[in-house]
């Protein structure tokens, strides 16, 4: 006896249409280059104070009245001692992987070598690095077994910043 035929679910047309215009916003992130600006804004990671994340423990929206050029791009600080504090080190405060999504629970970002937008509000500090997501869920996976996350991402890190740097 033939095992029985399963049928393959259809993508409705709106379904579709999400689909696509997420394929093409990650496609624009990548080509942004080596830091995270964001699909609109053309700010560092979209604005947000990376100080923020160590000092006050949550995400604080950045103001252009306190910003500071780093790697080619703009970043948005909530006050001069937060910009003054990233200027001295800033090392120190920028996300990992250019504040790209470091991994989610579905196999994106930069874990699997891909470059993903990531939701400011979604973040976790491991070993004094901030890291973001696109999601809150993939800042809780990722910290559960953190080491083997970063270091999967970590070592994909450097083929994605070359293909970045190539864009």
């Amino acid at each position: 006896m033939f095992p029985a035929k399963r049928s393959i679910p259809r993508l409705s047309t709106s379904a579709s249409l999400v689909t696509a215009f997420v394929l093409a916003w990650c496609g624009s992130v990548a080509a942004a280059g080596g830091v995270n600006t964001g699909y609109f804004g053309g700010i560092a990671i979209m604005g947000y104070d990376s100080v923020s994340y160590f000092t006050e423990a949550r995400a604080v929206k950045g103001s252009p009245d306190f910003s500071h050029e780093f790697l080619g791009e703009t970043w948005h600080f909530a006050s001069a001692e937060n910009r003054d504090t990233f200027a001295a080190e800033p090392v120190s405060y920028a996300p990992q992987f250019g504040g790209y999504c470091a991994g989610e629970v579905h196999d994106t970002g930069i874990g699997i070598g891909v470059t993903i937008n990531i939701d400011p509000e979604a973040w976790r500090i491991i070993d004094g690095k901030l890291y973001l997501f696109y999601r809150k869920s993939g800042a809780e996976w990722f910290g559960q077994n953190s080491d083997e996350k970063v270091a999967k991402a970590d070592a994909n890190w450097p083929t994605v910043a070359a293909r970045l740097a190539a864009q």
